[in-house]
């Protein structure tokens, strides 16, 4: 059975083979994945075997669903729930659809998902370059922990982001340490 979510105005399913065209103009835009560790598709089928590898045969079991507008039912951007350790919540988008508050949207309706599947926790990190991302993780409820500094691959350079968390069984106390123990990290007040 695929996995579908509603909400007030988007769908959010799983890709499925024929979303390879929406989901090269998004992952083959330059802006949309500044922010994003990979560098941008060039040709449809680069697009194809991305969409496979991280869509549609995903290795880490996590959650990992299209964000479409119900009127169309046509993907424009991604959010995910990594099943490792730091359940890492992770979203992209289209242009045309950022500041309308549609990953939000998308993120509360996989906090519900996640709560429902019994995750104890998420986090969700964004390039400190990337503030607007950061106010989607606080928008849904999330809490700055610290920063810490990775060098990024493939694109090979140092980004610091910051890990924010939600914790959702009512341990507030947890705070997910395995970037601060692997990167060089700090806290910084915001």
């Amino acid at each position: 059975m695929l996995l579908k979510i509603e909400t007030e105005r988007l769908l959010l399913r799983e890709f499925t083979e024929a979303d390879a065209g929406a989901f090269f103009a998004m992952m083959g835009d330059e802006e949309v994945n500044t922010f994003l560790p990979w560098f941008p598709v060039k040709t449809l089928a680069e697009a194809e075997k991305m969409l496979r590898e991280q869509y549609l045969e995903p290795k880490d079991g996590g959650i990992h669903l299209a964000i479409c507008l119900k009127e169309d039912n046509v993907p424009i951007g991604y959010v995910n729930i990594s099943d490792g350790e730091a359940h890492d919540l992770g979203y992209g988008l289209r242009k045309e659809f950022w500041h309308k508050g549609i990953v939000t949207e998308a993120a509360k309706a996989m906090v519900k998902e996640a709560k429902r599947r019994g995750f104890p926790f998420l986090t969700a990190t964004h390039d400190v370059k990337n503030p607007r991302s950061g106010g989607v993780m606080r928008n849904i409820g999330m809490k700055y922990c610290y920063t810490y500094e990775e060098v990024w691959q493939p694109k090979n350079f140092p980004v610091h982001f910051r890990l924010y968390q939600l914790n959702l069984d009512g341990d507030e106390t947890r705070v997910y340490r395995g970037y601060w123990e692997k990167y060089p990290h700090f806290v910084e007040e915001l």
